[in-house]
């Protein structure tokens, strides 16, 4: 392996995870796309799929990816994952690093994100840790860096 790439959410509401992570986290629109063909079709499984990517830049680097499937109905089949746990099998979270967490918890709070728990800091008092959920239900792990 050379690198992580990216990583890919499939999406209900664009616009609204769009703000999330662009307004609240400081992620970068780098482009936004609609795709459909015999590639995407390879890849899926699926005929005639037809989706909107937006691929956006983390501040540090690394680029995060929404997925809005037209065609084939995704959403209904998305919706059902939504409140998945973290202790079941596949990907059960993302983290990414903030620089003032507990002021970032301040202001998702006030946007109704769920938090699990509030800020905490590590055993070993490296970094502050919050576990939340996206506005699609994503587990993400939101760290700030203490050494």
């Amino acid at each position: 392996m050379i690198s992580l790439r990216h990583v890919g959410i499939t999406v209900v509401d664009m616009e609204k995870m769009q703000n999330f992570y662009c307004n609240f986290l400081g992620c970068k629109v780098l482009k936004t796309m609609e795709e459909s063909g015999e590639v995407i079709d390879n890849f899926s499984g699926i005929k005639n799929i037809q989706v909107t990517t937006t691929k956006m830049e983390l501040p540090a680097g690394g680029v995060l990816e929404l997925l809005k499937y037209h065609s084939p109905r995704g959403n209904d089949i998305a919706l059902q994952n939504i409140y998945r746990k973290i202790i079941q099998v596949g990907i059960s979270h993302y983290a990414l690093t903030v620089k003032d967490l507990d002021s970032l918890y301040e202001k998702l709070t006030k946007e109704e994100t769920y938090f699990f728990h509030p800020v905490q800091t590590s055993p070993d008092g490296n970094v502050k840790i919050a576990f939340c959920r996206d506005p699609e239900g994503n587990i993400l792990e939101l760290v700030e860096e203490l050494k």
